[in-house]
């Protein structure tokens, strides 16, 4: 069990922090930045998730900041029993002329596990959002296969109240035999979505269409929101096809937690 409740303000020519509240096993860190954002790593210190647990983080940026958030680690969803899900939510509020980068690292999906995850973006309409939610299927290192599985997830994001994103996924069962038809995800053991909104967006198209591996598609919704979809023989192909697109898509940088 855990929350955190977070926000930054301007401050000069920086993006400082605000205001933070923290409780339970959910903690936030706040390393040394080079440039004038302000750079937030969440880390659950139980070491993962599992039945019964609940995790949420609420986020605001105030007018005329850049807030990056990330964590320390790969997120852990692990067994749970029968009937119990563990919850994530994640509530983000981006107000005029704000940077926001939702960057967490990968969730891995351990076989038995359940897990319901939300996510909300809430932009003002200037505002720009790049957000990523990689996605791991089970520890292949070690031979797991996902066989037993319960999968809630929805992200959505809102601009000035209106929707204008929205991805919901639901699975039940054996996770594993279902990614291997060809016509599903031909075996693949990782996946990963991505999304920028800005108007910026229409002018990224073809340079990250350049970038992406053959499992992998970028498309525009609007002329202004631009979304990446990818699938991955592993976590570590999966990375290495991420880093160059969202460096591109974050002016050439990343969190440090993304480099360990």
């Amino acid at each position: 069990m855990g929350a955190v409740r977070l926000s930054a303000k301007h401050l000069g020519d920086k993006s400082v922090l605000d205001g933070l509240r923290q409780s339970g096993s959910l903690k936030c860190l706040f390393p040394r930045s080079d440039g004038n954002g302000l750079d937030a790593v969440l880390l659950n210190t139980a070491g993962g998730i599992t039945g019964g647990d609940s995790f949420r983080f609420t986020g605001h940026a105030a007018a005329g900041t850049t807030l990056t958030l990330t964590t320390q680690a790969c997120e852990r969803a692990y067994k749970a029993q029968p009937g119990t899900f563990g919850q994530i939510t994640n509530h983000l509020r981006a107000d005029a002329g704000v940077r926001l980068n939702w960057l967490p690292q990968e969730t891995i999906l351990f076989n038995g596990s359940a897990l319901d995850r939300r996510l909300l973006i809430d932009l003002a309409p200037d505002a720009t959002t790049l957000m990523v939610e990689p996605l791991i299927f089970g520890r292949t290192a070690m031979g797991e296969t996902l066989t037993n599985l319960r999968l809630r997830d929805r992200i959505e994001i809102r601009r000035g109240n209106t929707p204008v994103f929205l991805d919901a996924t639901r699975f039940t069962g054996d996770l594993h035999s279902h990614l291997a038809k060809p016509h599903i995800a031909n075996g693949a053991g990782a996946m990963a979505l991505v999304v920028l909104a800005s108007d910026t967006a229409q002018g990224q198209l073809e340079p990250i269409r350049r970038l992406l591996p053959d499992s992998a598609g970028a498309t525009l919704i609007q002329d202004d929101l631009l979304v990446i979809r990818m699938l991955a023989e592993s976590s570590f192909t999966l990375r290495r096809a991420l880093l160059p697109i969202l460096r591109r898509l974050n002016n050439d940088t990343l969190p440090r937690c993304w480099m360990i």
